[in-house]
């Protein structure tokens, strides 16, 4: 009885294995680290978070300012596939570009229409700086990325006490000049943008050396090589988000804070106190006002300002 007893509990456990292994195969069924197919690959289960990774198909009508990209070139093909791949996975930046876009595309692009200058040179805004108040080790600054030589050859005043590279409008208004007078010497928008980063002269000499006349036959160095391939990601991603991931609402970007204007034509001793007699603080000041980079204004050539004053009820103030 004792030995009918031990073979039956053998059997048991010999049933029992089998089901475990039967389930834990079925459950990697799918799962695979190779596939034998796509559609293999298409079946294969989801991670336990729900994170994929795609491989993205290149539109075949993409354009700068109207220029087409020659994308039957597999050289250009490959660069502007990897940019989007840069661009789409780095999901936080991209996000964030989403967010800054909606406050500060409203300021830039009525000043690039007025200029004759294609809406598309937003973007280039949105690489070179993030839509941030940036500093390169070069010595740029602003959203525009603007050595101080050509802001001071533009009308832009440099210096410790107030630095207009960082009032948006202005600094718009210099892109543009510099961004017509490139297209003028060098025939169109593709290098103008290029000669953004790499300068006129040195669009100029690269063409020269190497006897071509379009961006995407020129052989470039890091920076500049990507440059274009970049502006066109973004543009590409900040203009179809759900088509490349990326999920959200209205309320979740950022707004433009509405400002009424303050003409200031003398010296301020102290900017702790006059932001106080507009009902704001110093911090809020700057925020809205980063071209003054002193807590006072030196001003002694009786120069006119304009200071930007949020309207009541965009901050709550402590007294």
């Amino acid at each position: 009885m004792k030995i009918i007893k031990n073979i039956l509990a053998a059997i048991g456990l010999v049933c029992v294995s089998g089901l475990f292994v039967f389930a834990v195969q079925s459950d990697k069924v799918g799962q695979s680290d190779t596939a034998d197919s796509d559609n293999d690959l298409v079946e294969t289960t989801r991670m336990i978070n729900d994170y994929n990774v795609y491989a993205l198909s290149v539109p075949d009508n993409l354009n700068f300012a109207g220029e087409a990209m020659p994308l039957q070139d597999p050289d250009v093909f490959e660069r502007m596939d990897r940019e989007l791949l840069v661009n789409t996975y780095w999901q936080s930046n991209g996000l964030l570009m989403f967010k800054r876009a909606e406050k500060y595309f409203p300021i830039i692009e009525p000043i690039l229409k007025k200029n004759g200058i294609p809406d598309d040179f937003k973007y280039l805004a949105v690489i070179e700086s993030g839509l941030t108040n940036a500093v390169s080790p070069a010595g740029a600054r602003g959203v525009w990325q603007i050595m101080p030589s050509t802001g001071r050859e533009n009308g832009l005043e440099v210096n410790s006490n107030v630095d207009e590279r960082y009032h948006l409008e202005m600094a718009t208004e210099v892109a543009c000049k510099y961004l017509l007078k490139s297209k003028e010497n060098l025939g169109s928008w593709t290098l103008a943008a290029a000669a953004y980063n790499a300068g006129n002269t040195g669009v100029s000499n690269r063409l020269r050396e190497q006897d071509v006349n379009a961006y995407y036959d020129l052989l470039l160095g890091e920076e500049t090589g990507r440059y274009l391939f970049r502006i066109v990601a973004l543009k590409e991603i900040l203009t179809h988000p759900k088509k490349y991931g990326f999920n959200f609402t209205s309320k979740d970007l950022y707004k433009t804070i509405p400002t009424y204007k303050v003409e200031v034509d003398t010296a301020v001793t102290d900017f702790t106190k006059f932001a106080q007699r507009y009902g704001i603080n110093y911090k809020i000041l700057k925020i809205h006002n980063p071209w003054l980079r002193e807590p006072k204004l030196n001003n002694s050539s009786r120069k006119k300002y304009v200071i930007e004053i949020p309207e009541k009820g965009n901050y709550s103030i402590k007294p």
